[in-house]
């Protein structure tokens, strides 16, 4: 049992490095190194997942807060569309047909993935022209990056479609049981121009408030397993804080080459679910 302990303990650690890097959080990693690897309940694995979102997202935010690295005035505004979206997702889980579903939201995961390999070696977005909803929320940002050893201002456009994008993102968490970083970070960087280091910093702020009201829920079920959830949230939160150190010191063609992969797993991944039935 010790062992077993910590194994799952090591696996979190990467998962936190991973999903503080990338801004997903780590449930990508998580949930299937539990239920395949250690034979943990699909439950359990999700309930523990959900659970550690929160520690990598308070274990990077204070690092990337520091950094100012989070845009936390676009956080705000776009946690309006992602939370109302996973409440309209699971509402409406019973009524639609999840095949269609999958395949819809791995086609836009697809594409998302294609335009960010085609700005792969871009290390900022270039000229942005904030639209009028931005200026008047003042969502412009300014963070010091080490790898240019420069410090990068940079405007936010599309203030609109980035929120409707982030109630679909919502919704399909919602419905698909699936983490809405693997949306939020493609949707900051193509539609709302976001330098790629804000968007993650950003999407790791915001998973951790969409994080919070479902742990309560699998608190109250009794879901939360602490031989399991125990070693997986103190490996994900020194994995996130390790993680969060070491983005700030990487290209942002790095990271995006790093990312790329997982967007395409996934997006693979959820058309084959859809085709298959």
């Amino acid at each position: 049992m010790l062992t077993t302990t910590i194994e799952i303990f090591v696996m979190a650690i990467g998962a936190g490095v991973v999903g503080s890097v990338l801004g997903l959080g780590g449930g990508i990693i998580i949930v299937p190194a539990l239920t395949i690897l250690f034979g943990v309940s699909m439950r359990t694995a999700v309930a523990a997942s959900t659970v550690s979102i929160i520690a990598t997202s308070t274990g990077a935010a204070v690092a990337f807060l520091r950094d100012r690295l989070t845009n936390t005035r676009v956080a705000m505004w776009l946690e309006m569309g992602t939370s109302a979206g996973a409440l309209s997702g699971a509402l409406i889980a019973g009524y639609l047909h999840q095949r269609f579903l999958y395949i819809l939201f791995g086609l836009l995961l697809a594409y998302s993935g294609y335009n960010m390999f085609r700005t792969r070696k871009a290390e900022l977005p270039g000229e942005v022209v904030p639209d009028r909803l931005s200026k008047k929320l003042n969502l412009a940002g300014s963070y010091y990056d080490r790898m240019l050893g420069k410090r990068v201002e940079y405007q936010v456009t599309r203030t609109l479609p980035g929120l409707v994008l982030m109630y679909f993102s919502g919704a399909a968490a919602g419905l698909l049981g699936i983490g809405a970083g693997i949306f939020k970070v493609p949707a900051m960087d193509q539609v709302m121009r976001m330098p790629f280091k804000a968007s993650t910093a950003t999407s790791n702020f915001m998973i951790g408030v969409t994080a919070a009201s479902g742990a309560v829920v699998y608190f109250a079920r009794g879901d939360v397993k602490p031989l399991v959830a125990g070693p997986v949230v103190l490996g994900v939160l020194l994995g996130a804080v390790v993680g969060a150190r070491l983005m700030v010191r990487l290209k942002t063609s790095t990271i995006r080459k790093l990312f790329i992969p997982l967007i395409v797993y996934t997006a693979i991944e959820m058309i084959y679910r859809g085709v298959r039935g």
